[in-house]
């Protein structure tokens, strides 16, 4: 029974219901409602993701090592061998393109199934770059913000021609892992990145942790708040010069989301007390809100039910298995 809940831990079970669905929104924004062909671009897209995690655990390991916190990790507590991930990424890979494969059997590779092919290849390469080296030079959490967003267009082009409503998530997307890595994952690794020397964004921009005080720089602040405005304002987009259809509910429920991710991205910016849980706390609640904004967007498209469905997935996925692999609610181990 460990050894199960240390694979699921190093597998990220609960967080797989929201790492994949990118993808599948993708697909779903150039018409593809077949829930056989979702369910393989979501498949596709756990698999893409997990890879990318996994070879990050594998490379940080002796970082990880020097918190305590994280020493319930399982390669850093050693129910997994490295030896025994690097095979699960391989494996990942090539059950990646199996699949691919297996999608268009029979269809004719036209360029959209090409560029969505380049798209997955590219993802790969610029996310390995990140878990290999992006801790030697600032900037990297661009690549793995890049990376994601091509998951997410590989399920649009996997099916047809990407529409504004697609560039426009494409974009979101980015947003969103740029802020995830850089600020969420800047904050919460400050305590022990700058002992091995890691080159990021928050420690550049002047993030300090001295005993149980944590410093956070006016630039971080906005870097970090400038993104989350940025999203804010490309949600809009589409009703303000596209002319979209929408709800006045609808807009209600949106702005009161918005509202949410803005409260505790600034909750997240404002702690001066370095609380690993209490961070952890602040980053599952953003990502839970900023999950429903683009269901939310699209509710004209695909209709209140689809975007409900899109919402309660990841956040039932998680409910239900958290408890499974022993870790607490909106506290996940990072």
């Amino acid at each position: 029974m460990n050894k199960i809940v240390a694979y699921a831990r190093l597998l990220r079970l609960p967080g797989i219901g929201g790492l994949a669905i990118p993808p599948v929104i993708g697909a779903i924004t150039v018409g593809m409602y077949d829930l056989y062909n979702l369910a393989i671009v979501f498949i596709i897209g756990a698999l893409a993701a997990l890879f990318g995690f996994i070879l990050n655990d594998i490379v940080d390991v002796e970082v990880d090592k020097l918190s305590d916190e994280l020493k319930g990790k399982p390669l850093v507590n050693g129910d997994i061998s490295t030896k025994t991930a690097i095979g699960i990424c391989v494996f990942f890979m090539l059950l990646t393109f199996l699949l691919l494969f297996y999608l268009w059997f029979n269809e004719t590779l036209t360029y959209l199934k090409f560029g969505a092919l380049l798209c997955i290849i590219l993802a790969g390469i610029l996310g390995s770059i990140y878990d290999l080296y992006g801790k030697q030079f600032v900037g990297s959490d661009f690549l793995v913000a890049i990376s994601m967003a091509l998951i997410f267009l590989f399920g649009a082009l996997a099916f047809g021609e990407p529409t504004t409503i697609t560039w426009i998530i494409f974009v979101l997307t980015f947003n969103n892992l740029l802020h995830m890595n850089a600020v969420e994952g800047g904050l919460k690794d400050a305590d022990h990145d700058y002992k091995k020397g890691v080159k990021n964004i928050a420690l550049t921009s002047g993030v300090q942790v001295r005993g149980e005080n944590i410093t956070i720089p006016l630039s971080f602040k906005a870097f970090g708040m400038g993104i989350r405005l940025f999203s804010t304002c490309l949600l809009f987009v589409p009703f303000i010069f596209y002319q979209y259809d929408y709800y006045l509910w609808q807009i209600a429920v949106l702005i009161l989301a918005i509202f949410g991710v803005l409260f505790f991205s600034a909750k997240l910016l404002s702690i001066k007390k370095f609380n690993r849980n209490e961070i952890r706390k602040y980053i599952a609640i953003q990502s839970f809100l900023r999950y429903s904004l683009v269901p939310i967007m699209l509710i004209p498209v695909i209709s209140v039910t689809y975007s409900i469905i899109l919402i309660i997935f990841p956040i039932a996925w998680y409910i239900i298995f958290t408890p499974l692999i022993g870790e607490r609610l909106f506290r996940p181990r990072m």
